[in-house]
Parts: C-alpha cells; sequence; structure tokens
C-alpha cells in the first residue's frame, strides 16, 4: 500500500513561503498572491523512495513544500544502457510544468527525502496563470533561473571532475541544504553519491574520488544519502575552477 498520506494545510503555508530558496516559484511570489493561490490547497506526503504520480494518466502539478526529488527523463526511450536526463529538484519549486502546455507529459519523479509537496491541478492552476499575471511571472522567472542554473550545474561535461561535484554540491546546499545549529555546517540529505554521479553523467567511481578529495580537505562529510558541508565557500572557489 502506498505510504502517501493527505495532510491539512499548516498555518506556515501562510506565513513561510519567502524562506523558501532564492530562484524558486515560491520565492518569487509576492505575499498576496500566495495568499490567493494556495487557498483551499492541501499538502501531501510522500514517504523516501516513493514516486510523485506525474504520469500520462495525472492531472497534477506539484509545489514541493520540503524535501527532494530526483527527476529522471528518457529523451532516447527507456531500456538498458539508455541514456536519462537527471536533475534534482527541491523546496520552493514546482515539478510537472510540463502538464500545463501538454497532458501526455511524463517524468520519472522520485523522492529521495520524506518529501511534503502541495498538489493543483494542472487545468486550475492554468487558470490561476491566466487571472494573475503576478503568478505567472513568478512561474516563469524561476523556470529561467533553473534553466540557467541547470545548464551551469549539469552541462559542463569538459569541466574537471572535482569541480562539477563541488558545483552540483554547492547548488545542492543552496537549494536543497539546511543549516543546523551551527549555522557555518549545511546538510544535505537525499541524494546519494550514486545519484550525482547520474546526474553528472560521470562514473560511480570518479564521483567517489571527487567527493573524497573534498573529505581529505574538510570541505565535506559525506554519509549514507547524507552530505555535511562545512565550508560552502570553499565549495564554491573550486566550483568556479579555481
Amino acid at each position: 500500500m502506498p505510504s502517501t498520506v493527505d495532510t491539512a494545510r499548516p498555518a506556515e503555508l501562510l506565513l513561510d513561503h519567502e524562506n523558501q530558496p532564492e530562484g524558486s516559484f515560491l520565492r518569487y511570489l509576492a505575499a498576496r498572491n500566495w495568499r490567493a493561490l494556495q487557498a483551499g490547497l492541501r499538502t501531501r506526503a510522500f514517504a523516501r523512495d516513493e514516486h510523485l504520480p506525474i504520469g500520462p494518466a495525472d492531472e497534477d502539478v506539484y509545489i514541493i513544500w520540503d524535501g527532494v526529488v530526483r527527476q529522471d527523463r528518457f529523451p532516447l526511450g527507456e531500456g538498458d544502457g539508455v541514456p536519462t536526463v537527471t536533475r534534482f529538484r527541491g523546496r520552493g519549486q514546482l515539478v510537472g510544468e510540463a502538464k500545463l502546455v501538454t497532458d501526455d507529459s511524463a517524468v520519472r519523479t522520485k523522492c529521495l527525502t520524506g518529501t511534503v509537496v502541495i498538489p493543483c491541478r494542472a487545468h486550475d492552476f492554468n487558470v490561476q496563470l491566466r487571472k494573475r499575471p503576478a503568478v505567472q511571472r513568478a512561474l516563469l522567472r524561476s523556470l529561467e533561473d533553473r534553466n540557467r542554473s541547470d545548464e551551469l550545474v549539469y552541462t559542463m561535461a569538459t569541466r574537471p571532475p572535482l569541480e562539477r561535484v563541488s558545483r552540483l554540491l554547492a547548488h545542492l546546499a543552496d537549494t536543497a541544504g539546511w543549516a543546523g545549529p551551527r549555522t557555518d555546517r549545511v546538510t544535505i540529505t537525499g541524494p546519494s553519491q550514486k545519484d550525482l554521479a547520474a546526474a553528472l553523467q560521470l562514473a560511480v567511481s570518479t564521483t567517489e574520488n571527487a567527493i573524497r578529495t573534498l573529505r581529505y580537505h574538510g570541505i565535506v562529510e559525506a554519509g549514507y544519502r547524507r552530505f555535511v558541508v562545512h565550508d560552502v565557500d570553499a565549495l564554491r572557489h573550486l566550483a568556479a575552477g579555481n
């Protein structure tokens, strides 16, 4: 049986959207537009390793309120050895957005952590976009930011592996990380080293070697589906090729 559950809409939905990451859809929304958009919606919780229903027969788009998901696309079709396009999406982002323009869109979306989303019927969301140009602008700005970030993080295949892994971890720290009581540390929960390798289209051993170098220099601590970044500035320095 699926472990997904519908949860009552928490009061934080009214107040906390501006604390979502820079560049995300929710961060771009003004408070008055968020209040109008989320009225009547409820959150839904998915367990780790469950998939969001974003298949051809499904009708929802999802705003990620908490958690990290891995999205896999199969531009050459599915099968053994067929290349995939892998991306990570986190808090404040809208996923399943292709359903706003085509009914048969599908992308495999796996929750890498316990994940809380806000489902919205694609048809209803389109109505809101037509009624509220500010919401439309917020979505377009977030998608443009995401496209530019994807280009920088995922497509620099000619750059050294250490630089690419550092850039992805810095990106995840910014978009999906949590600062604990010690604010100089950022914890990224969900993606594994194999997930990072798939996203960057690197060999797992190459990714592991890059992370081993980061651990040696005390920049990153790696565990099972968990990274603790001790020095985000050092990651960014390496990500810049320095």
